[in-house]
């Protein structure tokens, strides 16, 4: 049960994370923030990454074995990346229209898979 709560924590983190570093952008195309300082950008991507912490933290906690959670630090952090890439993609694809995956992407992937594999082997 800890390793679902884990990964459901590092879904909703990475959903932050991608709004706190990427999200300004789409509103600056969007005329939102056009006009915004930078110290202003820089506030309201901390604010939504406050949140990201919020569901990071517990994540580590839950999911590190130290804690009697089932992942190996190193495992926490490959799944980390995958669930961050993975999120990213989508979230890409939603707010930036015109950035479609390529082939290349797709093959980063399947390495990602295999750093899966080779992070949970024995």
């Amino acid at each position: 049960m800890n390793a679902l709560y884990t990964i459901l924590l590092l879904l909703a983190s990475n959903v932050f994370m991608t709004l706190a570093w990427y999200g300004h952008l789409k509103l600056q195309q969007t005329g939102t923030s056009s006009n915004w300082p930078l110290v202003g950008v820089i506030a309201f991507s901390w604010a939504i990454a406050f949140f990201e912490y919020c569901c990071q933290v517990p994540a580590n906690r839950i999911g590190f074995e130290g804690n009697g959670g089932p992942f190996s630090l190193m495992q926490l952090k490959v799944i980390q990346e995958v669930v961050s890439l993975v999120v990213f993609c989508l979230i890409a694809n939603v707010l930036f229209q015109g950035q479609a995956l390529q082939w290349n992407h797709l093959a980063a992937f399947a390495c990602l898979v295999l750093a899966v594999y080779f992070i949970f082997m024995k």
